[in-house]
């Protein structure tokens, strides 16, 4: 009689039954019907949820740092062919490269050895 008495609650061999935890029942995914698990299920949605987002954001600045460094390098590549350019520029325009283009070319022009002479208006 004593057995039909005793109290289920109180019973220490259903306890630690529930609270022993093997590797079987990680594999089977008995773990995930425990009621400790159940009760905790919103908090691990929670942190799988920031993990997500952490990821996430984690691709997103990977990404922008590898487009910003791309941006980098194509604004020093342009950048020097700017310099470059612009060196090529003042060589042509100077006046002994415009000389030798124009003989060369024979366009009939002569370059004219006088100074220019400034203009001045007499306001009476």
């Amino acid at each position: 009689m004593s057995r039909e008495n005793k109290n289920v609650e109180f019973d220490q061999s259903i306890e630690e039954k529930e609270k022993s935890l093997s590797f079987r029942d990680l594999v089977d995914g008995n773990v995930l019907t425990r009621k400790a698990v159940l009760k905790q299920s919103r908090f691990i949605l929670l942190l799988v949820l920031i993990a997500f987002f952490s990821i996430a954001n984690r691709n997103h600045a990977e990404k922008t740092v590898i487009r910003l460094n791309h941006l980098q390098r194509d604004v020093k590549e342009m950048r020097s062919k700017s310099i470059s350019t612009s060196s090529e520029l003042v060589q042509i325009s100077q006046q002994s490269a415009v000389k030798r283009l124009v003989d060369t070319y024979e366009l009939g022009l002569e370059e004219n050895l006088e100074p220019p002479k400034k203009l001045i208006q007499n306001e009476e």
